[in-house]
Order: C-alpha cells, then structure tokens, then sequence
C-alpha cells in the first residue's frame, strides 16, 4: 500500500488529479492529516512526529506492517520522521517538494505568506480555497496553528540533516526546478546526507501541487515503486 501525505493547508483530496495516473498495483490511499479538512477541529498539536503518530495510526488501522510513502512538501517531512522513529513500519519514501533548511529567517519569511487578512485583501481566491478545504470555522486556524508550527521548526528542526545517516531507506528526494519555496540545494543536500538516497529534479515545475504535471509524477512515483527497497 503506498500511503498520499499531502502538504501544509492541504488535505488528502489534493491528491485527487493524481490518483486516476496511478497504477491499482501500487494500491495508493491519499490520507488527510489531524486538524486539517474532515479533521480540522481536531486539537492535536500541529508537530511533525504528532503527524507521523497519525500516520502510524493509519498502517495500524489498516493491518499494514510496512507502508510505503509519497509525501509532497510537509508531507515528506513527517514520512521521513516516521522512518527514523520507527524504521521497521516504513518502506520506500518518495517526497516532492519537502523544505529541509529551516532556520528562524525562513521560517519567519514563511509564516507571513499566512496571515489570513492578507489572504483574503490580496488572494481571496486562495481564501475560498481554504474554506472548501477546511470550513469556514476553521481555515483561519488551521493558518494559525500552521504558522506556530514553521516558527517551531525554524527554532529547532525536528529531524535535523544530522540524523539523516540513520534513515536506511531507499528515498528518492525530488523538487520542481521552479520551486520558489524549496531549493534544489537543500533537497539535493538532503538526498546526499541519507545512505540510499536519490535526487530527482522535475522540470518546468513550481511548488504548488496542483501545478506539477500529474502524468510525469505519476511515471516517477510508478518507476521509484517498482523497485525492490533497500532494508531498513
């Protein structure tokens, strides 16, 4: 089974222009992480490992020993974290788009794109967006607790590029070569600080998931799957 985590602000339906491209032999489930769509009013905390206990619930819930995951952007964070708290549940990882330089600059660059006034003033489409996604009690929230969660990263990274060398997975890290959030730098960094990881650049490709071109990631997703993962 290969597990969908979407990124932050989403929700597992993001995954929906997607999943038709893949194939029922990789038998993919997109997920919707606590606190977000269906789960907003869920209280949990927004922290990587809260989501990656989350995700643990999931293969439990499932009778799934050992998951396979595509993790766009936070996505990728929490199924990395997963691995490393608990290598023996996770198989191979894919993630598109995962930042991994957080720094309290960046992280404080991020959290302004996320004041909802301004949302609303400048992207009101992007507004509508998140209601769809989230309801009207709670998209501002789900911004809010967003925010606190990349000012916490950007004070102490919950898994620092340092404990990359204990994740023995086969990972394929993989960032659009127009991203304007993720760099290739850091993703190729992050690639190389894991002992079987991978670096896939995608071209004419932004950070947003519903711009990336569903048939070519679905050919990668297919191709890194198919292989036989290295043992964790």
């Amino acid at each position: 089974m290969l597990f969908l985590l979407h990124g932050a602000l989403g929700v597992g339906s993001d995954f929906d222009h997607l999943l038709p491209h893949l194939p029922t032999a990789l038998d993919p489930v997109a997920l919707t992480l606590p606190g977000h769509g269906d789960k907003a009013n869920d209280a949990a905390p927004y922290t990587l490992r809260g989501f990656a206990e989350a995700l643990l619930g999931e293969l439990d819930s499932r009778g799934v020993e050992r998951g396979d995951i595509f993790g766009y952007s936070m996505g990728g964070a929490v199924a990395l974290l997963l691995a490393r708290l608990l290598p023996q549940r996770v198989g191979r990882i894919m993630t598109l788009a995962t930042k991994r330089a957080w720094t309290p600059e960046v992280a404080a660059r991020e959290t302004r794109m996320l004041d909802p006034e301004a949302i609303l003033a400048k992207v009101p489409r992007f507004a509508d967006t998140l209601r769809a996604r989230h309801g009207e009690e709670h998209w501002k929230d789900v911004l809010s607790r967003t925010a606190a969660m990349m000012t916490a990263l950007g004070a102490e990274d919950e898994l620092p590029i340092e404990e990359y060398a204990q994740i023995p997975h086969s990972i394929r890290m993989s960032v659009g070569d127009r991203d304007a959030m993720v760099t290739i730098e850091e993703t190729l960094a992050g690639s190389r600080a894991l002992p079987n990881g991978e670096f896939l650049v995608l071209p004419r490709t932004a950070h947003p998931l519903e711009r990336v071109n569903p048939e070519r990631l679905a050919r990668e997703i297919e191709e890194f799957f198919a292989e036989e993962p290295a043992s964790a």
